[in-house]
């Protein structure tokens, strides 16, 4: 599983780190950072995350996607 963020669409409203907050943080007040490759338990609030973003900067890819 790999989490990816378009940085270009992202405009830190936070959405992703209250669904997942182990697996995205805020740095300072608007640089969004997040782990790369989280492990699987934390898949059902990264989905949470992908769909509570409200640009959609957030893609989930699993072993099929990739």
């Amino acid at each position: 599983m790999r989490v990816l963020v378009d940085l270009n669409r992202c405009q830190s409203y936070g959405q992703c780190v209250f669904a997942a907050p182990d697996v995205f943080w805020m740095k300072q007040e608007e640089s969004l950072e997040w782990d790369y490759q989280p492990p699987a338990e934390q898949e059902e609030k990264i989905i949470r995350a992908v769909h509570a973003c409200p640009v959609r900067a957030i893609t989930l890819q699993t072993g099929a996607d990739r």
